[in-house]
């Protein structure tokens, strides 16, 4: 299913992505960057995932598309190496309440503390 519109708000740090079966999904930058599909983030096979951190005040710069399948999120930190189909950008807006959960658990299991109030899944 391809979207029916992508707008980025670099203020607030969203992406809202609208679906033609009229769900819409909005996604902070820093969503986006800690579930990247790139290598960096997710290596090269289970158990290699990087966890991200310091990602809070992440923005993208520029998006790309690519092909009629996906788009590259060029993110301010230097990151650009994931390719956002569009299946796994509705996947992580559909369950994003789930996967930011996970995320938050895996950062206190660190013991990182994030520095921005928390903007997803509240």
């Amino acid at each position: 299913m391809t979207p029916t519109n992508i707008t980025l708000n670099q203020k607030s740090r969203e992406l809202l992505i609208e679906w033609p079966d009229g769900e819409s999904h909005t996604m902070t930058c820093e969503y986006l960057r800690v579930h990247s599909p790139s290598a960096e983030v997710r290596g090269h096979g289970p158990g290699q995932e990087k966890l991200q951190v310091g990602k809070e005040e992440v923005n993208i710069t520029a998006i790309e598309p690519v092909g009629h399948y996906a788009v590259k999120l060029v993110f301010d930190d230097n990151h650009d190496s994931g390719l956002y189909d569009w299946n796994l950008l509705y996947d992580l807006g559909k369950h994003q309440a789930h996967y930011w959960q996970a995320y938050l658990a895996k950062l206190a299991e660190q013991g990182y503390q994030r520095q921005a109030p928390e903007q997803v899944g509240e």
